[in-house]
């Protein structure tokens, strides 16, 4: 059953290929860029006036100018080049699963991964074969070799946002860890409901305000602390330690999601920028897109195209998670980009939103 899933349902391709590993890299005969989907979702209107907005856990990150990217990165983190954004509300940590299900407790909402698939989405797979499910992490034994990311992504029915390692795992006691197996078009419904809730225009940050936020103020740092992984010798936030994918020492305390919070905020006094899980953003992903990106509040390409798997449209994710080593992604540098189908959830992913209302008052 579970080679089966792995190898017919496309959403799990996506998965692997997108979220567990950057793969980036260039192509003389570029194959016909994908033209994104679209997939209805709710749309909220604003009815309250934004000089009430009260932000809950959420910091004000006033208008700057950085260097958006890394030459110490993947080659789609290039080139380095000068980004303003205005002003923005942006939470303080990831939301929680208690965030969300007060969501899911008012809206009634099912997550994709709680949906049976479309069996249009899927020709040629029985429809017995199509359930409720999600993609998790499972490492084999032994040391496998690290250009096989498939060994360790497994498709489990029943995993979800209540289950996030599968139908025996319980988020009863991490009510205060991240959501995760929430995927893109989720964290758009609840950012709908909470635009709905507050009156002011609540979303996903785009890639360049993600950035700029966790960045901190500190402008071309490698990490979001400084340019050493483990200033002296401590780890300062939820990545893997030890040799990836199965020998993970918990020298930061944690093998999988941390509470949100329980490492030092950067310098706008947020949590959780890098590492413990990667963070939904606005944009689609384009590898080449800093080659044309405006410098004032980019809202990244209006097609997808990632050379690695031409022919899946993707959203970009950021900050890294628990499952990121020296060894293997270093997706906790805040310039480093991530990309997956907007319609796949992992146990590794949640997101974050900002809020559109007014500046705190002087």
């Amino acid at each position: 059953m579970k080679n089966f899933v792995i190898n017919t349902i496309r959403p799990i391709f996506t998965i692997i290929a997108g979220s567990a590993l950057f793969l980036t890299g260039c192509s003389k005969n570029e194959p016909q860029q994908v033209i994104p989907s679209t997939k209805p979702v709710s749309e909220k209107t604003n009815t309250t006036k934004q000089n009430s907005f009260k932000p809950v856990d959420m910091v004000w990150i006033p208008r700057g100018t950085f260097n958006m990217g890394s030459k110490h990165g993947k080659p789609d983190e290039l080139p380095v080049h000068k980004v303003t954004v205005d002003g923005f509300w942006i939470n303080k940590t990831e939301v929680t699963n208690n965030q969300f299900a007060q969501f899911v407790k008012a809206t009634k909402y099912l997550t994709v991964a709680e949906q049976k698939p479309n069996p249009l989405d899927f020709p040629g797979v029985p429809e017995d074969k199509l359930v409720p499910g999600a993609v998790v992490f499972e490492p084999p034994p032994g040391n496998p070799p690290l250009n096989n990311h498939r060994l360790w992504w497994t498709w489990k029915i029943g995993a979800s946002w209540r289950h996030p390692n599968g139908p025996n795992d319980s988020i009863e006691g991490k009510e205060d860890h991240p959501v995760v197996n929430v995927c893109w078009f989720d964290a758009l419904e609840y950012s709908n409901w909470l635009t709905g809730k507050t009156g002011v225009k609540h979303r996903l940050p785009t890639e360049a305000e993600w950035e700029y936020a966790a960045r901190g103020g500190s402008n071309e740092k490698i990490y979001i602390w400084g340019d050493e992984l483990k200033p002296d010798g401590k780890c300062i936030a939820n990545f893997w330690q030890g040799r990836f994918p199965n020998q993970n020492t918990t020298e930061d305390g944690y093998r999988m999601s941390s509470p949100v919070g329980q490492f030092a905020s950067n310098g706008y006094g947020l949590y959780d920028m890098a590492g413990n899980v990667w963070e939904w953003c606005e944009d689609w992903y384009k590898n080449d897109y800093y080659e044309k990106s405006p410098n004032k509040n980019p809202k990244g390409p209006n097609t997808s195209f990632d050379p690695a798997e031409p022919n899946i449209a993707k959203r970009i994710t950021r900050g890294g998670s628990f499952l990121c080593s020296e060894l293997y992604c270093t997706g906790y540098r805040p310039s480093a980009r991530m990309k997956t189908s907007p319609d796949t959830g992992l146990n590794h992913t949640g997101f974050r939103l900002v809020a559109e209302g007014p500046p705190p008052n002087k």
